[in-house]
């Protein structure tokens, strides 16, 4: 199993930002998008929270959906 990052307690980059809202428009878990960024579910929360990213699912109803 491959290691991540600790992060908490260290400042957030320009870099964990941008792939923070690259991995939010993917519907990536919060979980997941912490574990990949190493921070904890909150700190990702509320990072995304500051910076207005959206972690709520977009609707994939399959009535929608394209044929």
């Amino acid at each position: 199993m491959a290691k991540y990052n600790r992060n908490s307690g260290k400042a957030w980059n320009a870099k964990e930002v941008s792939q923070l809202k690259s991995l939010a428009k993917k519907n990536t878990p919060t979980r997941v998008i912490g574990l990949k960024l190493g921070r904890t579910e909150n700190a990702v929360q509320i990072k995304a929270s500051e910076n207005k990213i959206s972690l709520k699912p977009t609707n994939q109803s399959p009535y929608n959906r394209k044929k």
